[in-house]
C-alpha cells in the first residue's frame, strides 16, 4: 500500500530523482551454521573466493580511475596485493588444515589475528593496514557465502541509501545507474555532499534514520532542492515530481547559453566565476560549464590513497596538466591541507583530542620542510605552463605566512640555480578560514597578492559549529552577521592594499549568499562546477 511517507534532511546537492532504493548495509551471516565439507573442498572454495575478490577489486579500480582519478584508485591495488600475500593466505589454509573448520571461519580467524597484529604496531601506516585486512576479509566471506554485492551490479535509477558514504564507496558509484544519494549523517560540506555536487547528483544528508526507514527496492522520490524524501509515493505525487524534474533539467539546459558569457553585473562590475577541483581531470568539468579559472585546487587528493608521498615529478605533472588545460586562466593551488578529518596512512601523525584545531595544513607543512618544499618546487615548475597562484591554508598569523613565503623564495633560488623555468611573478595568497586571519586581514594584505575566503571552516570556527555534525547543523549559518562581518573586513582590507579577494568555500555557490557577497565587493567566486552557470545568471541579473 502506498503511504507517501515523507522524511526531511539537509539538501546538499540540487535536483530531483525518482528511483528505487539500494540500501547499503553490512550483511550478518551466522558462520556457525555453515557445514564443513572436507579440507580439500574448503581450500578450493577459498581459492575461488580469492580469485573472485581480485576480479571484483580490479573492476572497482578501473571504475574509480575513470570517475575520480588514477591516484585515488591506487588504494584498490594495495587491496589486491594483500590478497596475493603468501603469509596471509597460508595462515587461512593452515587453519582449515589444522582445525578442520570451514573456509569462512578460517578467514574470520586469520583476519582477526592479522588485524590485531597491525593495530598494535606503533607506526600509523601499519596501523591503517588493519582496516584494509578487515575490508578484504569481509569481501572474502561474502564471496564464500555466495552473497551478491548488489552495489556492483545496480539497476537504472538507483538511489543509494547509506548511513554514510566513504570515498571508497563513492569511487564505485556508476553515475549512469545512480540517480541520488541519501545518508543518515553528514552535512552540507561533508565529502559525500561535495562529491554529489561534483557529479551533479541530487543528495540529501543528515537524515538520521533513513536507513531504518527504507528497504532495497522501495520506490522513492529525492527532492535535493528542499531536502525532502518521499518513500513509496502515490501516482499523483510521482507526476508532480516528474514535472518538477523536467522543469529543473530544462532550466539547466537554458543556463548553458551563459557558458561563454562573462559575469558582469548590470552596474558593470566584472567578477570572476571559477571552479573548485580535487583532481586534475575535474578541470575539464569546469571548462565545460564556462568556468573562468580554478579558484581552489585541493592538492591533498594527490596524496591520499597512496602508499607513499607523491614525488615532485608526479605532482609537477598534475599541476602542469591543469595549468595547461586552463590555457591562461588563473589556477589557485592550495598547498597540502592534511589533518583534521583527512589523514595519510604513511604519515605519522599524533592522536589529537581536537584535530580540527590541531596539527594540520600549513602548521604540518612548516614542520615538515622537505615535504613542503617538494610540493612548492612542483608548483613553481608548473607555473611555467600557465597562470598559477599559490595559496596557504590555515594561516592564523602574519609570522606563519612570512615563514611559508620565505620557503617559496628558497625554492625559487634552487630552481634558478638549476636553470629550471618558472614564473618569477607567481602570486602568493592566503586562504582566510580562521577568524584571527580575518581580524588581521589589514596587516596580512600588505604582504599577500590575494585572499581567498574559505567559508566552510571560517563559519565552523566563528560559530563554534562542527560542520560534520547533523545535530547542530541548524546553527551552521553562512549569513550570520558575525560571519558576514569577517568577510567584509577581509574584502575591505584586500581592496585597501589594491589586492583582489575571492571566495572558495561552498558559500560562494550559495544562491542566497551571492547577492550579499556582490554587495560586499567580492571579486572572485569559486565553487563546484555544477553551480557555475546558475551563479553567473544571478551575477548578470544583479543591479
Amino acid at each position: 500500500m502506498m503511504d507517501n511517507l515523507t522524511k526531511k534532511g539537509i539538501a546538499s546537492s540540487k535536483g530531483y530523482a525518482i528511483g528505487y532504493v539500494y540500501l547499503k548495509q553490512d550483511e550478518n551471516v551466522n558462520l556457525d551454521e555453515i557445514a564443513f565439507t572436507s579440507i580439500n573442498e574448503e581450500k578450493e572454495k577459498l581459492n575461488v573466493a580469492i580469485e573472485k575478490a581480485k576480479e571484483q577489486l580490479q573492476k572497482i579500480k578501473e571504475k574509480a580511475e575513470k570517475s575520480i582519478g588514477k591516484a585515488e584508485a591506487e588504494i584498490f591495488s594495495s587491496h589486491i596485493m594483500l590478497l596475493e600475500d603468501e603469509e596471509f593466505i597460508k595462515a587461512i589454509t593452515s587453519l582449515i588444515e589444522n582445525e578442520n573448520i570451514v573456509a569462512e571461519k578460517a578467514v574470520e580467524k586469520a583476519v582477526k589475528t592479522f588485524a590485531d597484529m597491525f593495530s598494535m604496531m606503533e607506526d600509523n601506516y601499519m596501523k591503517e593496514r588493519a582496516a584494509d585486512i578487515k575490508d578484504i576479509g569481509k569481501r572474502l566471506i561474502k564471496n564464500l557465502c555466495g552473497i551478491v554485492d548488489d552495489a556492483e551490479d545496480l539497476g537504472e535509477n538507483t538511489v543509494v541509501v547509506a548511513h554514510d558514504l566513504t570515498p571508497s564507496d563513492t569511487a564505485q558509484i556508476d553515475k549512469s545507474k545512480v540517480c541520488a544519494f541519501l545518508t543518515d549523517i553528514g552535512g552540507f560540506t561533508s565529502h559525500s555532499s561535495i562529491l554529489a555536487r561534483t557529479l551533479e547528483i541530487p543528495c540529501v544528508v543528515g537524515m538520521q534514520d533513513i536507513t531504518s526507514s527504507v528497504k532495497t527496492g522501495d520506490r522513492i522520490i529525492v527532492d535535493g532542492v528542499e531536502g525532502i524524501v518521499i518513500i513509496n509515493p502515490d501516482e499523483d505525487t510521482i507526476k508532480k515530481y516528474e514535472k518538477l524534474k523536467e522543469e529543473f533539467e530544462n532550466e539547466k539546459i537554458k543556463l548553458r547559453r551563459l557558458i561563454d558569457v562573462n559575469a558582469v553585473t548590470k552596474s558593470g562590475k566584472r567578477v570572476i566565476v571559477a571552479g573548485n577541483i580535487g583532481s586534475p581531470k575535474d578541470a575539464d568539468k569546469v571548462l565545460e560549464v564556462g568556468g573562468e579559472g580554478i579558484g581552489l585546487f585541493r592538492t591533498e587528493f594527490l596524496f591520499m590513497g597512496k602508499e607513499n608521498f607523491p614525488t615532485e615529478e608526479e605532482q609537477f605533472e598534475a599541476y602542469k596538466y591543469v595549468a595547461s588545460k586552463m590555457n591562461g586562466r588563473q589556477v589557485i593551488i592550495r598547498t597540502l591541507d592534511i589533518g583534521g578529518d583527512k589523514s595519510l596512512p604513511y604519515l605519522d601523525m599524533p592522536h589529537e583530542l581536537n584535530p580540527f584545531l590541531g596539527y594540520r595544513a600549513i602548521r604540518l607543512c612548516l614542520d615538515n620542510k622537505p615535504l613542503f618544499k617538494t610540493q612548492l618546487r612542483a608548483i613553481l615548475r608548473a607555473s611555467a605552463f600557465g597562470k598559477i597562484g599559490i595559496m596557504f591554508p590555515m594561516i592564523s598569523s602574519l609570522e606563519e605566512f612570512l615563514k611559508a613565503k620565505e620557503i617559496v623564495e628558497e625554492c625559487k633560488a634552487e630552481l634558478r640555480e638549476e636553470k629550471i623555468n618558472f614564473d618569477e611573478n607567481v602570486e602568493i595568497g592566503v586562504m582566510i578560514e580562521i577568524p584571527s586571519a580575518a581580524l588581521i586581514a589589514d596587516e596580512l594584505a600588505k604582504y599577500v597578492d590575494f585572499f581567498s575566503i574559505g567559508t566552510n571552516d571560517l563559519i565552523q570556527y566563528t560559530l563554534a559549529v562542527d560542520r560534520m555534525n547533523e545535530k547542530v547543523s541548524y546553527l551552521y549559518n553562512p549569513m550570520h552577521p558575525a560571519v558576514l562581518k569577517l568577510i567584509e573586513m577581509t574584502i575591505n582590507a584586500a581592496h585597501k592594499e589594491g589586492k583582489w579577494c575571492g571566495m572558495c568555500g561552498e558559500m560562494a555557490g550559495d544562491e542566497r549568499a551571492i547577492p550579499k557577497l556582490l554587495e560586499l565587493g567580492l571579486d572572485e567566486f569559486s565553487m563546484s562546477a555544477s553551480s557555475i552557470l546558475r551563479a553567473k545568471e544571478i551575477i548578470i541579473n544583479w543591479e
